[in-house]
């Protein structure tokens, strides 16, 4: 009787293989209904003589089964840690796992380039909001209400006196109410105006220069413009000044620079600033004159790696971005 129970929980004991398994045949033989308690409550029947070598028996079959039960949970914990350890096992001598690094977006990589050679001329680089009310937008920039570029359609309205800037060329003006001359400054970025076609997005990017001090003059901005094209597309790149009109500057240039496979191109627009802008800023127009200038970032870009589609700037195909 103890030989076949203590024979069938070896037997049972050699198929466990967790510590909910252990668990249950613990229960099953060694719990207050288990077989070895069933021999227990058994005694009774045996003669009294022999009760004493029956309840041996009994003791020694259960701490027999203790024991291995005890052994039998440390077995399974030890393979359960050694599973664990093989789970966190690193080969190191494998090669690492090839991860793609990410750089500047193209238009992102003209924006720096243009700071820096800027910079290096001694302007300061500005920021101002992108939603403006439009005195600074419009107004303080010699654009009356009746002016087209006013218009709904063309910009981005909240209400009557607020939008979404439509050029960067208030940040100038928020910086000569904080600021007396001399000043030398360009404020780069995000401008909004409702076109979307090949080369017009409805958000897109542009950098605004001005420079303001004494006797200022058109020699001073070509050669500011010369030299800030030769830097960007080559040394012996050149530039030409077409008269234009802008409300804010007076005389106004359109500026165009020639470049090979294309010709001349317009990639900005320029000019002396108009006297009733600096009296809008507090600026005596007698003591102080200077120049002002705008350029599409992204048209800059475009001409620079010989992007026909500003669209593809916004796409973010990473085989497009990969390229440049």
């Amino acid at each position: 009787m103890f030989e076949d129970l203590k024979n069938q929980f070896f037997s049972e004991l050699s198929q466990v293989s967790s510590n909910e398994d252990i668990n249950n045949l613990r229960i099953k033989y060694l719990g207050k209904k288990g077989e070895v308690q069933k021999l227990m409550k058994k005694i009774k029947e045996i003669p009294p003589e022999q009760r004493k070598e029956y309840g041996k028996h009994v003791n020694e079959l259960k701490k027999e089964i203790e024991e291995a039960i005890k052994n039998k949970m440390e077995e399974i914990k030890k393979l359960e840690k050694q599973k664990a350890f093989e789970r966190m096992w690193v080969d190191v001598t494998l090669p690492g796992a090839r991860r793609k690094l990410g750089h500047n977006h193209p238009v992102m990589k003209i924006w720096r380039e243009m700071e820096d050679i800027f910079v290096s001329l001694g302007y300061e680089v500005v920021e101002g909001p992108d939603i403006e009310d439009t005195w600074h937008n419009f107004d303080a920039l010699n654009t009356p209400e009746w002016h087209p570029a006013r218009d709904e359609h063309d910009s981005f309205y909240f209400d009557d006196n607020h939008l979404l800037r439509t050029h960067t060329s208030p940040v100038q003006i928020r910086t000569m109410l904080k600021k007396k001359p001399p000043l030398a400054i360009i404020s780069p970025g995000r401008v909004y105006r409702r076109d979307y076609d090949a080369t017009h997005l409805p958000v897109f990017h542009q950098c605004e220069g001005l420079y303001v001090d004494k006797r200022v003059t058109v020699g001073h901005l070509k050669f500011t413009l010369e030299e800030f094209a030769r830097r960007m597309f080559g040394e012996n790149t050149e530039i030409r000044l077409r008269p234009s009109f802008f409300p804010f500057t007076e005389p106004s240039f359109e500026v165009d620079v020639y470049l090979e496979g294309y010709g001349w191109l317009e990639i900005l627009g320029a000019g002396m600033v108009d006297p009733e802008v600096f009296k809008n800023v507090g600026y005596d127009p007698e003591e102080w004159s200077g120049f002002a200038f705008g350029m599409g970032i992204d048209r800059i870009a475009m001409l620079k790696y010989g992007i026909t589609d500003i669209r593809e700037f916004i796409k973010n195909d990473v085989r497009f971005l990969r390229s440049y």
